[in-house]
């Protein structure tokens, strides 16, 4: 039979499980919104309908250009193409002045993970959109989650605290690259990756 402090305990239990689980990720996590925004769409999507390579491109020695500089945005923007207040900063603040822009990078990885592009989009063909989701598709940038503790983005554990994923592209830990090696039973060592 359940006395009156059972029941307080199984409800403060409860009530604490609860609020963990929703509070912790806000504490874990800080919200940085991105230099200026971006739309996937609006690059991906029109008449000259941009790949994800002709931004994010793989140098000819095979390593990943990553984030594009702001010589291949100027190739487009030297002058403004619309009348966006994000399209205004861009042009005055980093292609006229030809500076960086400094953007949060969602997918950096630990120093010592080595992750190469070149076998897994060019020689694999597996679609960008399998380890970084469906950014191609995004209208606005989300805000960059840096994880307090690890100083990584919540990008590289994934979106869940829990580590229970319902879509493949949950993240980019070391056991999500080991799940797909182990579906497209493809081999791995260490040094493979960890160099």
């Amino acid at each position: 039979m359940w006395n009156s402090g059972r029941i307080s305990f199984v409800a403060g239990v409860a009530t604490m499980l609860t609020f963990g689980w929703l509070a912790y990720p806000r504490v874990l996590y800080k919200r940085i919104d991105q230099p200026l925004q971006f739309s996937h769409q609006v690059h991906t999507r029109t008449k000259e309908a941009l790949t994800c390579d002709a931004c994010h491109s793989i140098l000819p020695d095979g390593r990943f250009s990553g984030i594009p500089s702001v010589e291949v945005c100027a190739v487009c923007h030297k002058e403004p193409q619309g009348n966006s207040p994000d399209e205004k900063i861009l042009i005055e603040k980093y292609v006229t002045p030809n500076r960086k822009i400094p953007w949060l990078v969602y997918a950096r990885q630990p120093e010592n993970a080595w992750f190469p592009h070149a076998a897994h989009v060019g020689l694999a063909k597996i679609e960008c959109d399998r380890c970084h989701g469906p950014h191609g598709a995004s209208d606005r940038l989300r805000p960059f989650e840096l994880n307090r503790i690890s100083g990584y983005s919540r990008d590289i554990s994934g979106s869940r605290v829990s580590g229970i994923y319902l879509k493949v592209s949950g993240g980019m830990k070391m056991s999500d690259c080991s799940r797909c090696h182990a579906e497209r039973r493809v081999g791995d060592s260490c040094l493979a990756c960890h160099k």
